[in-house]
């Protein structure tokens, strides 16, 4: 029997990726964006529409479903086609479910995309929709505890006082992140952020500020999974999707798990490793979710990237930016470049290991983890490590 998922390993690859413009306000629907990605995404692989015989997403009821777009595409014979119900623990999973129908033959070339007007149309916790599918919203709302910087401040509080985590450790996390943001051509921020801007911003739910919290992003990502021997015959060099896992997380308040300051991703790590066959200290660059600062620091210790407690001098010492140790959220992330609710992540990823990430390159990057969000409220995660295939 194969164990621990290693039979996927290296059989699939990252073929193409696409975006869209990041905004406040795109001006057009979900559909379009999506169709923009895609298009784009295809164009890079050096593919045609004709090619696509499977689509995957996930949404939140907050975009068009995956048949409509596959649909929109063109697609005659749909062979795969996956419409995940879920926040960002999901958005690597998608990915994932994509690898797993490549390599069983189930289908081709597979689409994966996010697409979502997060400003302009149906903010994140915010009005204009249905309650969540949560049966625990209903003790939630009484007492006004709804949205996300809310839930994510007291997760936040507890890690923070558990590791002797400071305001500046966290400011650290989002002065970086804008570094590596003015560096990319698409981030939504364009404006350096020192500590001081950062400390003197106003809180969204305490400890959190401002600056903690992601932004909100009109935008669409795409990328395209087809096999690794097929991959290699298209236009760009294929990205590996080396291994994959996914596992569950905290609830709110109905789970098993006494201690909030780890998250799933700490039981996910050894599977994912297992799955691609390296260990932590492999890793090149780590494109970390980041809808909240904490949650970079605290991947880092659960993916067994930099020993519990030791994250604040990580990025005091400057470990985590572009030439440092271990380069995180090299695009800048959620914070800074953009909210496309995990799938930025897996792009910029693909990017940094084709060596055309630009200014932001670094150099020599072999191996990559992006994650997934660890688990918190959706009670999801997932993740992915990708390398570069090293020329014979």
């Amino acid at each position: 029997m194969t164990r621990h998922g290693s039979g996927l390993r290296d059989r699939t690859a990252i073929a193409g990726v696409g975006w869209t413009e990041y905004s406040r306000n795109s001006g057009v629907s979900t559909l379009t964006l999506a169709l923009r990605a895609v298009t784009a995404a295809l164009d890079d692989a050096g593919l045609r529409l004709s090619d696509v015989d499977g689509v995957a997403c996930h949404r939140v009821g907050d975009s068009v479903q995956a048949v409509l777009v596959a649909q929109a595409l063109g697609v005659e014979d749909l062979r795969y086609h996956l419409d995940m119900f879920g926040g960002g623990g999901t958005s690597h999973q998608v990915v994932a479910h994509a690898a797993m129908a490549v390599a069983s033959g189930m289908a081709e070339t597979v689409v994966c995309w996010r697409a979502v007007n997060a400003r302009s149309e149906f903010r994140m916790g915010g009005t204009g929709r249905p309650a969540p599918d949560a049966l625990e919203f209903q003790y939630q709302l009484p007492y006004g505890y709804a949205t996300p910087p809310q839930q994510y401040a007291m997760l936040a509080r507890a890690w923070m006082h558990a590791r002797g985590a400071t305001s500046e450790d966290l400011g650290r996390v989002a002065v970086t992140q804008r570094e590596h943001a003015l560096l990319s051509p698409r981030a939504m921020m364009r404006r350096s952020l020192t500590m001081d801007d950062y400390l003197a911003a106003r809180f969204i739910a305490e400890p959190l500020r401002l600056n903690d919290c992601c932004l909100e992003t009109d935008a669409a990502v795409a990328v395209v999974v087809t096999s690794a021997e097929r991959a290699r015959a298209l236009a760009k060099p294929p990205v590996l999707i080396a291994g994959a896992a996914t596992g569950g997380g905290h609830t709110l308040f109905s789970n098993g798990r006494a201690d909030p300051t780890v998250s799933a991703a700490a039981d996910l790590a050894p599977r994912l490793y297992a799955a691609a066959g390296i260990g932590p200290d492999d890793i090149d660059i780590a494109e970390l979710y980041d809808a909240f600062t904490f949650l970079v620091p605290l991947q880092l210790e659960d993916y067994g990237l930099v020993p519990s407690g030791e994250t604040g001098g990580f990025y005091a010492d400057g470990h985590a930016g572009l030439k440092g140790r271990l380069p995180v959220n090299t695009h800048g992330g959620h914070l800074s470049e953009g909210y496309v609710h995990g799938l930025n992540h897996v792009a910029e990823a693909a990017s940094q290991l084709r060596g055309e990430a630009g200014d932001r390159q670094v150099p020599g990057a072999t191996v990559a983890l992006t994650t997934g969000q660890p688990g918190y409220v959706g009670g999801t995660s997932s993740a992915l490590i990708l390398r570069r295939e090293e020329s014979a």
